[in-house]
C-alpha cells in the first residue's frame, strides 16, 4: 500500500503554485476585493452585468498590482540577504587577521 505524500500542491502547467512566493496572497486579495467591489457596485446601481465587470476588473487590477509589489519586495529582500550572507562569509574568513583590524579601524573612523 502506498503512503500518501506530505501534501499535494496545486499544479498548473506542470508547476506547483504553492511554492511560488506571493501567489496565494495576491490571488486572495484579488478575489476578496473583486467580490467586494462587485457587490458594492450592484447594491448601489442594481446593474448585475456592469457589477460583474467591475468585480472582474477590480480582481485583475488588485491581483496584478499586489503581485508586482510583493515580488519586487521579495526580490529586494532576497538580494539583501545574499549580500549579508556574503559579508558574513568574508568576515568569517578575515576574523583574527590584521586585515580585520584595519577594516574595523576604518569603520570606526567613518561612524564617528
Amino acid at each position: 500500500m502506498e503512503e500518501p505524500s506530505e501534501s499535494q500542491g496545486v499544479v498548473i502547467f506542470g508547476r506547483d503554485v504553492t511554492k511560488i512566493p506571493c501567489f496565494r496572497n495576491s490571488y486572495l486579495y484579488g478575489i476578496y476585493s473583486g467580490v467586494a467591489a462587485g457587490l458594492v457596485y450592484f447594491l448601489f446601481t442594481s446593474r448585475p452585468r456592469i457589477a460583474t465587470r467591475v468585480g472582474v476588473g477590480t480582481f485583475a487590477t488588485v491581483n496584478m498590482s499586489y503581485w508586482f509589489w510583493c515580488r519586487y519586495n521579495y526580490s529586494k529582500t532576497k538580494f539583501e540577504m545574499l549580500r549579508v550572507r556574503e559579508l558574513l562569509r568574508q568576515h568569517a574568513l578575515r576574523e583574527g587577521t590584521e586585515e580585520e583590524k584595519i577594516i574595523d579601524a576604518e569603520l570606526n573612523l567613518k561612524t564617528v
